[in-house]
């Protein structure tokens, strides 16, 4: 049966225990063909902090290496269980909508919200609960080429948000807004498949360099990449206790933490401990 499920604290922990299924079955994959992988963002957070997620959070993200990514995405797609699929990118209208550069595990028996224009739009593959896969790439060891492929990237989105199903002006600042406009209506000119190739090709421009030392993630939102990582701070991982299980971890993923929380083991105000997402209904098949 499938059970309706509003924002307070149970429909939460139900996303939640949807949310923890995908990891299972992500990790299953990953411990068969020894592909290395670690919690990221909020779900790492939850890891250090909280032994599972983060009591309000309602997404879950992991993240690995683009030589991990492909053969993750290999045996992925022919070997997920029942109920998950991955949904890559490219996959929405036959690579001629952009929703974001995010493949990612989508739970079937889900579903955020009742259908709307947008979902349709979507092929309704985004109207389900997931986990966000982030690709790590190799940036340059120099500042200025460094410099150069992340604002690359940057531009690449927002030339690809003109093919998103509406933009959200209301979040971004003045400058911003002009910005998005601009970039985004002289997308439309391009084909979003170019951009899709031309994005994959720019973020494994220096996969073969063993010089550098630094990793970024190539898939993320523009605002994520100030991001910058040590390959070594990603080199092992270890497994820790996450809800009912163990997954894995950066072995430095203090330094991770401090670049994107700061002092990553305070509590923020009690105003902010709310989903991020804000879903005002969700359905999970049980």
């Amino acid at each position: 049966m499938w059970g309706i499920y509003m924002d307070n604290r149970y429909g939460l922990l139900k996303v939640q225990e949807a949310n923890l299924k995908i990891l299972k079955e992500i990790d299953r994959l990953c411990k068969k063909y020894d592909i290395s992988y670690t919690l990221d963002a909020g779900t790492l957070l939850g890891a250090i902090r909280h032994n599972g997620f983060i009591p309000w959070d309602d997404d879950a993200d992991i993240a690995m290496t683009r030589q991990n990514w492909q053969l993750f995405k290999r045996v992925a797609q022919r070997e997920l269980s029942e109920g998950f699929n991955l949904v890559l990118p490219d996959d929405i209208r036959d690579s001629k909508a952009f929703y974001d550069f995010t493949p990612r595990v989508i739970y079937e028996k889900s579903r955020r919200h009742e259908p709307e224009k947008e979902d349709v739009f979507y092929d309704g593959k985004l109207n389900k609960l997931w986990v966000d896969i982030f690709i790590l790439d190799v940036l340059p060891k120099h500042k200025a080429p460094a410099f150069f492929i992340k604002s690359l990237q940057k531009t690449i989105y927002l030339l690809s948000m003109g093919h998103r199903y509406r933009l959200d002006y209301k979040k971004y600042t003045p400058l911003y807004k002009i910005a998005v406009f601009i970039m985004s209506s002289i997308g439309r000119l391009f084909k979003m498949r170019f951009l899709f190739t031309f994005q994959e090709r720019l973020s494994k421009l220096f996969s073969s360099s063993k010089k550098s030392a630094f990793l970024y993630y190539s898939n993320y939102q523009p605002d994520y990449l100030y991001v910058t990582l040590r390959k070594e701070w990603i080199k092992n991982t270890f497994y820790i206790k996450f809800e009912d299980i163990q997954l894995p971890v950066a072995e430095n993923y203090e330094e991770i933490l401090r670049i994107v929380y700061g002092d990553y083991m305070k509590l923020p105000p009690k105003n902010e401990r709310k989903p991020s997402h804000k879903s005002l209904e969700i359905e999970v098949y049980e």
